[in-house]
């Protein structure tokens, strides 16, 4: 009954998504392209200093992501540090600074890691500082990516568009019309918008509960579209304020996977060749359909008294929604750079654990986040492109652009990036003693093999700017909030830089003429290659320190 379930829900998310891929992506294109500004645009552009009409190099667009990042940290920071001060503040006293620090960087690179109580934070700080950055975020990686499609689109170009034009575009053309429908149907659907604070109730136990309000669907929306994932409430979408029935759960999981999957539309319309667009899409659905099935049999599969007793693996898991909703929310979540949860990804078998960690390590490009799921996949078919020039004796080519050695030098430092900030940091936390005590006595909630897959998680997450965690991991720790602060800013900023720099040098380029030994990106041939290009450069970096943890745990 349980594969039925799944295989129903697939295919109706299958349908939601196929019915709104074509509309949405070729929308987006438009928006991208088109060369008219909207008068709102203008006062924008005019009020900040740009010149909307003038494109940047990749130099100036990196700049401009980089300074445009550095005031949201330093703004969310201190708006934290402030809390007290603050109308709205329902007696919250202000964030402690490396809590601050930790959650300014997180929200600002579209992570969205809680080192703090949802409801620790006033409803100024909630909807001023992360709901404003869930938008913002969102749309800088929207930008980036597009960018990056221009550099395959340009010919001979200096220039990869202007930042400053496609933030604004993607924020109020994009994500603010899709959040405001989003979130009436979320309020139809249960979840709550108010400005209540929290309310005293009496129980039937003669006791008294504090029952919490806030704006929390407007938050929600874009939390989820945004590919965000900053829970309103501490329990995230396992609070029934936030996600009141399982048709709202595999709407936010319909609302997360939204603008990913559409943009491989986007991306074909832009370049002019749809096929490739479709191409890309294969590629993420097979993977998204690979993992979900190899999710759902681990869980489905869960071993063990207490489960056979209780009839499944439901730990952790949200009994109004069941088995199978936990498992397609967790595994959109892991895939996507979101990192909202309707169930505790700690409690999941050691293989279904694994599967989410596995998600991550992938580079959250099935489909991924707003943005950073194309770019990240583009990266991939780029590298697949180059293996099989070397297999065949020919210069790589890709779109009717060479595959240089400084393309591929970008490329691979790209891949390289988030590997290395993981291993990093998971070997630090355990090699420093005083690190390592504070780690093993503080942080972690399970010695042995489940331990170490809660740092590895914790790492494989903010390194991967997906927020996620294992619940059972304290990490407000000096160590942890300062160590996944320092992974969150580096996997996001390094990346993006090396993506402009690659869509820079492709720009540059003249176009190349399709010959008879040009390599067909198209057909299920090509699809296979990039598919089983990220599956193994995931496989050969990640497998030694996943049979320390989730492997041992799993196989035992």
């Amino acid at each position: 009954m349980d594969w039925i379930l799944l295989a129903a829900s697939i295919a109706t998310l299958a349908l939601a998504l196929g019915l709104a891929h074509r509309p949405l992506g070729d929308y987006m294109a438009r928006v991208f392209t088109t060369p008219r500004h909207w008068r709102v645009e203008s006062g924008i552009y005019r009020v900040v200093g740009v010149d909307s009409d003038r494109e940047q190099s990749w130099q100036a667009y990196a700049r401009s992501v980089l300074y445009f990042s550095l005031v949201g940290v330093l703004f969310l920071y201190l708006l934290q540090r402030a809390q007290e001060w603050l109308p709205f503040s329902l007696g919250n006293a202000a964030v402690e600074p490396g809590v601050a620090f930790n959650t300014a960087i997180s929200f600002v690179t579209n992570t969205n890691w809680q080192a703090y109580s949802g409801e620790a934070l006033g409803y100024t700080v909630q909807f001023l500082g992360l709901t404003v950055q869930n938008f913002l975020s969102a749309a800088v990686g929207l930008a980036v990516a597009v960018a990056l499609v221009r550099g395959f689109a340009y010919r001979s170009s200096g220039t990869i568009g202007n930042f400053w034009v496609d933030l604004v575009r993607g924020t109020l053309r994009i994500l603010l019309p899709l959040s405001i429908v989003a979130a009436v149907v979320l309020i139809a659907g249960g979840v709550i918008q108010n400005f209540n604070g929290f309310t005293d109730v009496p129980t039937v136990a003669d006791g008294v509960q504090s029952i919490p309000g806030g704006p929390v669907a407007s938050q929600e929306a874009i939390k989820e579209l945004g590919t965000n994932g900053g829970g309103f409430f501490n329990a995230n979408s396992a609070h029934p304020f936030e996600n009141p029935a399982a048709w709202t759960s595999l709407l936010q999981v319909f609302l997360l996977l939204l603008i990913p999957f559409s943009l491989p539309r986007t991306f074909g319309t832009m370049i002019g060749d749809r096929r490739q667009g479709r191409a890309i899409l294969a590629a993420m659905a097979t993977l998204y359909l690979l993992s979900t099935a190899a999710m759902a049999a681990f869980e489905f599969a869960g071993r063990g008294t207490a489960v056979e007793l209780a009839g499944a693996a439901m730990e952790g898991k949200e009994a109004r929604f069941g088995l199978v909703q936990s498992v397609i929310y967790a595994t959109s979540t892991t895939l996507t750079s979101t990192g909202a949860v309707n169930s505790m990804h700690d409690s999941y078998t050691g293989l279904g654990g694994m599967m989410a960690m596995i998600n991550m390590m992938l580079g959250e490009i099935a489909p991924g986040g707003v943005g950073s799921g194309l770019y990240g996949m583009l990266i991939v078919a780029v590298i697949a492109v180059f293996i099989a020039g070397l297999l065949v004796g020919r210069t790589p080519e890709y779109l009717g652009k060479k595959i240089t050695p400084r393309a591929m030098k970008l490329a691979s430092l790209y891949i390289l990036v988030m590997p290395i900030l993981v291993l990093v940091g998971v070997a630090l936390s355990f090699a420093v003693p005083a690190i390592r005590d504070s780690v093993v006595d503080v942080s972690l909630a399970n010695a042995g093999s489940h331990g170490l897959s809660e740092v590895i998680y914790a790492f494989a997450s903010a390194a991967n700017n997906n927020g996620s965690a294992f619940a059972g991991l304290t990490a407000s720790t000096p160590w942890l909030t300062a160590a996944l602060g320092a992974a969150m800013l580096f996997g996001r900023f390094i990346p993006i830089v090396l993506v402009l720099a690659l869509a820079g040098s492709l720009a540059a380029q003249g176009a190349t003429p399709a010959t008879a030994g040009t390599l067909p990106t198209h057909r299920p041939l090509f699809v296979g290659m990039t598919v089983a290009t990220a599956v193994l450069v995931t496989a050969l970096v990640f497998f030694p320190i996943l049979t320390l943890g989730p492997l041992a745990e799993g196989l035992l």
